[in-house]
Parts: C-alpha cells; sequence; structure tokens
C-alpha cells in the first residue's frame, strides 16, 4: 500500500477517536473505508465504533503481507501434506509456530488417528482400438484411498458410462470391464459447488458400484469444468461387499477424447490402467490450536479454521492453505490492534479433512465431552478467492437481525448472509455442541481448476483477495464476539 494512504487511514483513526472522546463524533458521517462515507442517521451512527475497528483491522490486514508470506512459506517450504505423510508433520510445526508468532495466547495439539493412504508411485493409463494398438495417453491420477492395480496393471475393453441409472441399465455388459463415467459439471449451476456436489458421487462411490457388476477398474471425469487436461484427484471410499477394484481420474480433455471413441466403437477400446495405492495402518496426527483468552466469557468460544492437510500432486495453496493461513491472520490482527475479545477465539488447523475427516469429527466430540458452549464455527475452505458472502447454520429471524452488519461488510467485498452451513470440518460442531456453523464464500468460478490439483499452487493465489477473506473473517468474528447473534439489537 502507498505509505501516504496508509498515514490517511491512521489519520481517520486518530480523529474519529479523538472526536469521540471530545463528544464531537458526527453520527451521520461514519468512516467504513479510506475513501467511503456512509450518509445517514442513527441507523447508520449505531455502527461508528464498529466501522472504525473494522477499519483498523484491515488496514493491518491489507498492509502487514502475513497471511501471503504464511501460505508461501506453507506451500514452498513444506508443500504437499497428505495425512500421514512427512509434509503433513512438518505443517503441524509449522501451524505451532505460525500461532506463536501470531501472538496467540495458548497453543496445543489435539491428537486424532488419521488414514494413512500412499500413491506408491507415477499413476499411468493408456488406450487404444482393438486391432490397432496405437496407443494414446491418459494423463490420469488414482483417487485417494484407492487400491492399486498391481505392479502389472489391469488391460480390458471399457464400458462408456454416463450416469448410476445408465449402470444400472448396462450392469450385464460390465463384468471384466473398465468403467468409465464421464460425467461432466453441469454449466447451469452459476454456483459452481452446486456441480461439484452433483457430479462428486460418481468419484466417491462409482468404483464399488461398477465392482458389483464385475467391472476390473473404473475411471472417473475430473470433478471440474477447467478448459485445461489435468487431472483432479479426491476421496473415494469401498464399500467392502464388494471387491477393490482400482480407480483413477482423466483429465478433461483426455476424458473427451476417450468418449468421443467409445460413443464411435463402443466395443472396441481397450484401457490399460496401472496405479500402486496402498492404505497403511492408521496412524497419529494432531489438530494445531492457538486462542486468544476472552476477557469477560472465557469459557465460551468462537472457533474459526481450515484444514491443515492437502492432497499429494501439489502445494494445497487454494484447498486448504489459504483457509489456514486466514484464520491465522484473524487472530494476529486482532492481537496487532490491541482488541481484548469478550470469548475465547480459537483458530483451529484441522487434520484430515480430504480423506477421512477425522479431525473435525475430533474437535466436535472434545468440546462435547468438556461440555462447551460454542457460539461460532466458522470455516474457510472454498479457495482464496475474492470474498461474496457468508453462509451461516441460522434461522431466517436470526439471519434478518444480523443482515444489517452487511453495511460494515460490504466495503470490503462482502454483500450476503445466506442460509446453509459450515464446511465439513465445522459441521459437526452444530449437532455435538449446538454451534451455530459457517463458512466464508468466496467466488466459486475459479475454484475447480485448482482443487486437487497439480494446478493448486501458490502462484494461482491472489494476494489481494486472500487477505480480503481474512479481514470479512475477521470482521465478523469481531460483530458475534461483541454483539453475539443479536446483531445489535
Amino acid at each position: 500500500m502507498d505509505p501516504k494512504l496508509l498515514t490517511g487511514s491512521l489519520l481517520i483513526f486518530l480523529l474519529v477517536t479523538v472526536n469521540a472522546a471530545r463528544g464531537q463524533v458526527d453520527s451521520s458521517r461514519v468512516v467504513v473505508g479510506m475513501d467511503r462515507v456512509i450518509g445517514g442517521g442513527p441507523e447508520q451512527g449505531r455502527w461508528t465504533d464498529d466501522s472504525v475497528l473494522i477499519r483498523r483491522l484491515a488496514d493491518t490486514i491489507l498492509t502487514d503481507a502475513r497471511a501471503y508470506d504464511n501460505l508461501r512459506t506453507l506451500t514452498k517450504k513444506i508443500g504437499a501434506r497428505l495425512s500421514g505423510s512427512a509434509g503433513f508433520y512438518k505443517a503441524e510445526k509449522w501451524g505451532w509456530a505460525a500461532l506463536e508468532e501470531a501472538q496467540a495466547d495458548k497453543v496445543w495439539m489435539q491428537e486424532c488417528m488419521v488414514p494413512h493412504w500412499v500413491r506408491g508411485g507415477k499413476d499411468t493409463a493408456t488406450w487404444w482400438r482393438v486391432g490397432e494398438k496405437r496407443p494414446a495417453g491418459l494423463d490420469i491420477l488414482a483417487l485417494g484411498n484407492s487400491q492399486g492395480s498391481g505392479p502389472g496393471g489391469v488391460e480390458a475393453r471399457a464400458v462408456l458410462i454416463h450416469n448410476y441409472d445408465e449402470l444400472e441399465r448396462r450392469k450385464d455388459e460390465l463384468k471384466g470391464k473398465i468403467v468409465f463415467y464421464n460425467y461432466p459439471f453441469n454449466p447451469l449451476f452459476v454456483e459452481t459447488f452446486q456441480a461439484y456436489s452433483d457430479a462428486v458421487r460418481y468419484r466417491g462411490g462409482g468404483a464399488s458400484r461398477a465392482s458389483r457388476y464385475g467391472a476390473v477398474g473404473v475411471l472417473v471425469r475430473s470433478m471440474s469444468e477447467s478448459v485445461d487436461n489435468v487431472p483432479h484427484t479426491g476421496a473415494m471410499f469401498y464399500n467392502d461387499s464388494f471387491p477393490k477394484i482400482p480407480a483413477a481420474a482423466v483429465g478433461l480433455r483426455d476424458a473427451d477424447r476417450l468418449a468421443a471413441a467409445l460413443e464411435a466403437h463402443p466395443d472396441d477400446v481397450v484401457v490399460s490402467l496401472t496405479t500402486r495405492g496402498q492404505m497403511l495402518p492408521d496412524t497419529l496426527a494432531h489438530n494445531v490450536i492457538g486462542e486468544l483468552k476472552g476477557s469477560v466469557f472465557p469459557d465460551q468460544y468462537i472457533t474459526v479454521g481450515g484444514h491443515l492437510d492437502s492432497w499429494d500432486p501439489a502445494e494445497g495453496a487454494m484447498d486448504d492453505g489459504a483457509g489456514c493461513v486466514q484464520s491465522i491472520e484473524v487472530l494476529r490482527a486482532l492481537k496487532a490492534i490491541g482488541y481484548h475479545p469478550r470469548h475465547t477465539i480459537r483458530v483451529v488447523l484441522f487434520a484430515n479433512e480430504e480423506n477421512g475427516g477425522r479431525g473435525g469429527r475430533k474437535y466436535a466430540a472434545a468440546a462435547k465431552a468438556n461440555n462447551e458452549q460454542h457460539l461460532l464455527a466458522l470455516e474457510s475452505d472454498a479457495g482464496g478467492f475474492t470474498p461474496r458472502g457468508f453462509s451461516l447454520s441460522l434461522s431466517e429471524d436470526k439471519l434478518a437481525a444480523v443482515r444489517p452488519w452487511l453495511d460494515l461488510l460490504r466495503p470490503y467485498g462482502v454483500y450476503a448472509f445466506e442460509k446453509g452451513g459450515g464446511g465439513s470440518d465445522t459441521n459437526p460442531m452444530e449437532a455435538a455442541v449446538g454451534a451455530v456453523v459457517g463458512e466464508l464464500r468466496p467466488d466459486s468460478q475459479r475454484y475447480f481448476d485448482y482443487h486437487h490439483a497439480r494446478t493448486d499452487v501458490l502462484e494461482n493465489v491472489n494476494k489481494r483477495e486472500l487477505e480480503l477473506g481474512a479481514v470479512n473473517m475477521a470482521a465478523l468474528i469481531y460483530l458475534v464476539d461483541k454483539y453475539g447473534w443479536s446483531g445489535g439489537q
């Protein structure tokens, strides 16, 4: 930031503070940003102090660059960090140090047992037409938790399946075949997470559904709408009633070529698939937790977090390094401006979101066992893009009560509170202790270009967008800490 702008912001804060002490604040003109003033009467004037404090949070987050620096360290010095891997244990140490550097009052680790899946080597696949034997390569990644093919791989004719209804209709054709699920993202969903939710069932359960009818392997169109050919991995889960067959995701352009070949020659396409995945015994990992002790209600909690683990092909910058560093930045910024929270604020870097969800469930179980009261469990796990809103598990009446807060958040990009829930790590808190759960909702259009892919690297995270997400998370946590869910009524 231009030093002149920073100086101007500090001057505005000092002038408002001094005039407030003298009783000279004009409530019809409330400073909410460097270059923005909301004009109005008593309704706007009631937020004067909150507007000034949120501006201070924004100033420290937007000028100190700590979030992006933390993300650079996590991605470039540690990188991939799947549960049970050496990278994950390095990330635990990084998280502890980052929370201490952010001036947390207390930092500790919470044990949890996690699954330990390893890829085991490079995944490969080719296809060709019967009688031609001119193989074309497929860019693939074995799905997380999948069983490898064995060193010799599997080779079989492929069957193109568009959805589960077709799978059931053609179940008698699947014995000894490799099933290719070609189910694209629905482009009519403007919110891309809806498209993902619609398609991900084929990644998650497609292998066992095909194995039930004798298939020997599965390929799945990657969970993305990108224009490149990069495959996207992700978790799958077997039904133990059926054989565990290898499963892999295919890059979108290769998926299109393979689908076209199968449409033209449905009985004459052979696929060779080699994967080396292996599930090892569960191992010990930790949630990394830091907190600011509450000054009025120290035994009541507000949680904010992201998940520390990431898939192995890339750096886990968007998913979910961004959420981790934003959460740490919330604590750091509150501490930096000298804010003393009424409730205890906890930052949790969750273990094992990607292929088990054990860290989130362990945190919720411990909160229940300790009879803890939680006002909010907030998560950031949708990438470091421009913030647009928050989803919150509030009733319509409660949402209406807090919507006036949007006047304070709108200058920083957030314009909506939506009825919904949290992410997979915070959602267990609702059932366990009755917490309101929520999630930062950034712009979603580019997220699945990088999600679970080798392109999920620091260079694809915009520093400014990342910081604005942290600004809005800190502002929401401040408002909940001050007003609870009354909205200041």
